[in-house]
């Protein structure tokens, strides 16, 4: 079976479609819909009318017979909270008639499967953000022990960050008291890493492609390409 994603990231995203595709089945294809939104990074004041605007862009979904969305906007949902969150899945998969897996459930179902309850993390964030993703992990009883920031502080900055910064902030930050490592942003680029990293800390290493790529699958009752 072929399957058909249909994507939603913000505007500036140039990392998830590429990537995700990579961890699905071989022959799965993607539509992504891009949200506008501001140079700035994402505040919690901007949640209500970006969401808002996804769901009335994912309008295009109904009629495209995808076999699921995704809806990978990390931030958004990160500052929206988990119930909310569910909210705007629930909402869309009304809209589009089709499964909806969201990137800030994604993050938390993973380290969930990973049995972890003690993170090293890497983020991009500003402060609102960070304390928002650190609030959200430890309603499932997930701590973060260790965290660093790129703090990028608009777009442009996040969308320099590239794999061997990546790699570089997440030894700086991994330590013997993490049973995981959690790279968080669906615009950093972690495909090609997070198999060595897991090989160097012999501990789990999640990124937001990476778990979202999973809950795909696992919706869909396919295996999640490790290849």
């Amino acid at each position: 079976m072929k399957l058909k994603i249909g994507l939603m990231v913000p505007a500036n995203n140039t990392t998830m479609e590429r990537e995700l595709l990579e961890w699905l089945p071989q022959g799965a294809t993607c539509r992504t819909l891009r949200i506008p939104r501001q140079q700035g990074l994402l505040t919690m004041a901007d949640i209500p009318a970006y969401v808002g605007l996804a769901e009335s862009m994912a309008e295009v979904f109904a009629g495209d017979a995808v076999d699921l969305v995704v809806y990978g906007c990390t931030a958004a949902g990160i500052l929206a909270g988990p119930e909310r969150d569910a909210g705007i899945a629930e909402s869309l998969s009304r809209i589009t008639g089709a499964p909806v897996v969201t990137t800030a459930n994604s993050m938390v179902e993973s380290l969930r499967e990973a049995r972890a309850h003690d993170i090293a993390l890497v983020t991009p964030y500003a402060a609102e953000v960070n304390e928002q993703l650190k609030s959200l992990l430890a309603r499932s009883s997930i701590a973060v022990r260790r965290m660093s920031s790129f703090e990028a502080a608009n777009v442009e900055e996040l969308g320099r960050i590239g794999q061997d910064a990546v790699v570089a902030r997440a030894r700086e930050t991994m330590g013997e008291d993490c049973d995981a490592l959690f790279i968080a942003c669906s615009q950093l680029p972690t495909r090609a890493i997070v198999g060595p990293l897991e090989k160097e800390f012999k501990r789990p290493v999640w990124s937001s492609i990476k778990a979202t790529a999973w809950r795909a699958c696992g919706k869909l009752g396919v295996a999640l390409n490790k290849s």
